[in-house]
């Protein structure tokens, strides 16, 4: 589509006072996966008629050329078309499950993890970086565990693979799993909610975005 069919669509949903219709959200595949489901269930009894597609990727999805309606991104956009509102900084702790904990023994100091099984990432060195920032120095195969999927590394965390890294919500929430060194915050995520300055007119997407921005204000205060 040519930049001037994709602007006169942009307009064209910016402009649309009709409600049915389809609305298309990006998020992070934990967002995905964990976090909207819940949400969009209680906002489908709410609002019938309005169908969702979802775009699970860690990718930032390209709102200018409509990749998705709107978007639940963890990093603050940089387009100058885009609306984005920030929905709450999001802590990230250390993690994991339970009957890990009953078998290995709970750490009590920072310290203590790397006597421990890991999880981490493949590629990424977010991790390795964040243990340098708080003094200790580690190299990818501290992690017992390694992948980039985010997914398969909360499936590792909660089945009892050793411990990870996760967002405090997520593992409050989740009845295997607790939080590790509780007095600990690792990184404080952003949430943000982003569309097109050009369909913040359209009904049928303000409807959304305003459910999620209050629903996700709810998630983020736990």
């Amino acid at each position: 589509m040519s930049d001037h069919a994709e602007a006169f669509a942009r307009l064209a949903d910016g402009t649309a006072e009709t409600v049915a219709g389809t609305v298309r959200i990006a998020a992070s595949e934990i967002v995905a996966a964990y976090v909207l489901p819940p949400i969009l269930a209680r906002f489908g009894r709410q609002e019938p008629d309005i169908e969702i597609e979802m775009v699970a990727s860690n990718q930032v999805e390209n709102l200018l050329r409509r990749d998705a309606d709107l978007a639940v991104r963890m990093v603050e956009p940089a387009q100058l078309d885009l609306i984005a509102r920030k929905i709450a900084d999001l802590p990230v702790v250390a993690c994991a499950a339970k009957s890990y904990l009953d078998r290995r023994g709970r750490p009590r100091e920072l310290l203590d993890l790397v006597d421990h099984d890991l999880i981490g990432f493949d590629r990424s060195d977010d991790i390795i970086r964040g243990f340098a920032a708080m003094g200790v120095e580690i190299d990818r195969h501290a992690f017992r565990f390694r992948t980039d999927n985010q997914i398969v590394f909360w499936e590792a965390v909660r089945t009892g693979n050793g411990i990870g890294f996760g967002q405090k919500m997520l593992v409050e929430a989740e009845p295997l799993t607790e939080i590790v060194l509780p007095d600990l915050t690792f990184a404080n995520l952003p949430m943000w909610l982003a569309m097109h300055r050009d369909v913040r007119t359209s009904l049928r997407i303000r409807r959304v975005a305003d459910f999620l921005l209050e629903e996700l204000k709810c998630y983020s205060a736990g």
